[in-house]
């Protein structure tokens, strides 16, 4: 009969296993992985509780295929979201496999109740897309033997875990050199989230290329949003206010960049006449805007689909070419910039 996941009832974690047993969450991972780091004593009396608990890992074959997939955000608030789903989606197509998306940080026990309901379908693998899972959970993926592929990580990334992201530093640096090519001396930033590592090599790129143009980062011309176009909005009406504002602004997403554009529009002022604007991912729609926007293209479609392939050598038993790999980032340059208005 083939081993259960979790007792009857679903409720069984391996926390709660090593907290029973009186081990850490490592040492119940050694037992169940057949590791023999472990004394005869303890490894009874974890191996007694697995069996009780019903708390195996689950068996594969070398060579399986994963029949699901889960593709985890943090939220499903953005057309980035779905140029990720829709690459995620091509390659899991095409190997017959399905994907079941879920969004596990807009309430309260979302990251649990999606857990609970992963063992209960047996996923074949996990692709986590800029969030972060708690420790605890983390060791239940890697207890019940599931593969993990982090896409954009939010923090330090897991050291057992692959990673696929965009080059943001080298991003943040192209957009801002290219309003320095254009002559603007004092560029403000519309940054990401402090937390994501992404928004921190963007911020790092962006302070990076002035510096190389001798030019002193200020920090009173970089305030912080959230991806949205509110917060880009609201972030570039405190740079207008600004005694000095600058004549152009780097925004560190394509939504916050469409945002600043209509903070400028209402107040009578034009993109790019009286001031160029850049921004970060190359969404569908920025083509369309008005004016079309530059911005920086970052590979959504093909970071989700590095990372199905990518988890499906997981489940196959095999190991990735490279645990950290950064996909390139280009320039697109459209008409939201131009040469930096001279003082009238």
């Amino acid at each position: 009969m083939a081993a259960r996941e979790a007792d009857a009832g679903g409720k069984v974690t391996i926390t709660e296993i090593a907290r029973q047993a009186g081990v850490s969450v490592p040492t119940v991972s050694r037992v169940v992985n057949g590791r023999s780091d472990v004394a005869p004593q303890t490894r009874a009396r974890v191996e007694d509780l697995l069996r009780r608990h019903g708390y195996r890992k689950r068996p594969a074959a070398p060579g399986t295929r994963a029949a699901l997939l889960d593709l985890v955000f943090n939220s499903l608030d953005s057309p980035w979201a779905v140029e990720i789903i829709r690459g995620v989606e091509e390659v899991a197509h095409a190997a017959g496999v399905g994907t079941v998306v879920s969004a596990i940080h807009g309430r309260s026990g979302g990251a649990r109740e999606w857990m609970r309901n992963l063992r209960s379908r047996a996923s074949g693998g996990v692709i986590l897309v800029t969030s972060a899972l708690e420790p605890t959970l983390h060791d239940e993926l890697r207890i019940l033997g599931v593969p993990l592929v982090v896409v954009d990580p939010a923090g330090s990334p897991a050291l057992d875990a692959p990673t696929i992201g965009a080059a943001n530093w080298s991003g943040g640096m192209a957009a801002t050199e290219h309003l320095l090519s254009l002559g603007h001396r004092r560029i403000g930033l519309i940054a990401g989230p402090p937390r994501l590592l992404c928004s921190r090599a963007r911020l790092d790129g962006y302070r990076a290329a002035l510096e190389g143009a001798g030019i002193a980062p200020d920090d009173s011309l970089v305030v912080p949003g959230d991806f949205r176009p509110e917060s880009g909005f609201t972030a570039c009406g405190l740079l207008l206010g600004l005694p000095e504002p600058p004549t152009a602004v780097f925004a560190a997403s394509d939504q916050m960049a469409l945002g600043a554009i209509e903070a400028l529009r209402r107040r009578g002022l034009r993109v790019p006449q009286d001031m160029s604007v850049v921004g970060f991912d190359d969404l569908p729609e920025v083509r369309w805007s008005a004016p079309p926007l530059t911005t920086i293209r970052q590979p959504l479609a093909d970071m989700g689909k590095l990372a199905v392939r990518t988890v499906l050598r997981l489940a196959r038993g095999e190991r990735p070419d490279s645990p950290r790999v950064e996909l390139g980032t280009d320039l697109v340059v459209r008409a939201s910039t131009a040469p930096a208005p001279t003082a009238g």
